[in-house]
């Protein structure tokens, strides 16, 4: 909506002075009623202004079909500002000095009381050099109820809105919704390297023990964590999970991310893990110069693959796991297994290799009937 359609013309501003000073004209003096008559109109002029300025802006550029965002709660009573500025401000206030930040996606589903939203939050703050990390977590909040509970929990929120697409259910893996999410997810992170920050992103699944920053590779411009990982980092056929990666922004990266994102349309009715697993065998992404790594399971594991050893972990992933339910059931001993593990001496914990009570009832074998591409890693594990 247009700012003319919002508050009329200039003669309908200068109507609404008139009318605004006439409504408070005192019976006095010719004087005395031009001066009142100049200073109300000049006050009612400024309060128009003012209120003119805050409302959307009209996006521009890269960000012409960038949805809008909620209000605040803090800011309930003041009209929002535009995507562009508040997006900025949400990625410079979590940023760490490198420019970059920690980004997560959350629904309503996930972001209830006592859902994964929580167990979360709780791995930082119980986690090895993780508690600060929350400084530079920003929560992408897929609908409304996500948000607010954000804004409670968290100081880094930002409202993502699809037009058209409610996210705030469960989305059941491979279903239609699912699959929106997961691209809606793609493109706004290749608008977040256009936008010069550098990402961790994590799924809100993934349970955060030790700070994973040391053992990023430093000369990647893309390295993902794994479903199934064959032991050396440069192997394409390692078998990528899109829920946990490390992405400088470059022109090489943002190259990458539009090329993913297009990919859908070559691979349709895919996600963007499988359409990942295609395109990284592409020329295209030997032309562009990407630098891609893959992250050992030995320190970011998941139910698919866990981590052996505690001493070594970071982040744990409640992937190959279908169903809320039975992911909160096996999150929630996956950080009873680490509380345990953390009371120990130092010499009890070096003392012996320490793992995890995980999968319980979460596998692969839940996710059968939802696609090949699981079944063959579920083969190349029985392999």
């Amino acid at each position: 909506m247009s700012r003319a359609s919002l508050f009329g013309s200039r003669n309908r501003r200068r109507s609404y002075s008139s009318s605004c000073a006439s409504a408070m004209l005192p019976d006095s003096a010719a004087r005395r009623a031009a001066i009142l008559f100049v200073a109300i109109s000049v006050s009612c002029l400024f309060l128009y202004r003012a209120a003119d300025t805050l409302w959307f802006l009209p996006p521009s550029g890269s960000f012409s079909s960038f949805p809008y965002i909620f209000p605040s709660i803090r800011d309930a009573i003041e009209s929002p500002v535009s995507n562009e500025f508040r997006l900025e401000k949400v990625l410079k206030d979590a940023s760490m000095n490198d420019r970059t930040v920690i980004l997560t996606t959350l629904n309503e589903a996930w972001a209830a009381p006592n859902s994964i939203f929580d167990l979360f939050l709780e791995s930082f703050r119980i986690g090895y050099q993780t508690h600060g990390l929350l400084n530079h977590l920003v929560i992408i909040a897929l609908d409304q109820k996500a948000f607010s509970r954000c804004m409670v929990l968290h100081k880094h929120c930002f409202a993502l809105v699809t037009e058209g697409v409610d996210f705030h259910m469960e989305a059941y893996f491979m279903t239609p919704a699912y699959l929106k999410m997961m691209w809606r997810r793609i493109d706004f992170l290749r608008t977040v390297l256009e936008m010069g920050y550098n990402f961790v992103f994590t799924d809100a699944d993934i349970m955060w023990f030790r700070n994973p920053f040391p053992q990023f590779y430093f000369d990647a411009d893309f390295q993902i964590a794994c479903d199934h990982f064959l032991g050396r980092p440069d192997d394409l056929q390692n078998r990528p999970n899109g829920g946990f990666n490390y992405v400088k922004s470059n022109n090489r990266s943002i190259e990458f991310y539009k090329f993913w994102y297009s990919s859908q349309e070559t691979y349709p009715g895919y996600h963007d893990q499988d359409v990942l697993n295609f395109i990284k065998l592409d020329p295209f992404v030997l032309d562009i110069g990407l630098k891609m790594k893959f992250l050992d399971t030995a320190f970011f594991g998941g139910l698919c693959e866990p981590s052996k050893d505690l001493n070594l972990v970071c982040t744990m992933h409640a992937n190959c796991c279908f169903g809320l339910d039975s992911k909160l059931h096996d999150l929630k001993i996956m950080i009873e297994d680490w509380k345990s593990f953390s009371s120990l001496s130092p010499s009890l914990k070096m003392s012996s290799v320490w793992s995890w009570s995980v999968p319980q009832n979460c596998s692969i074998d839940s996710l059968r009937h939802y696609g090949s591409p699981v079944e063959s890693i579920k083969q190349e594990l029985e392999d």
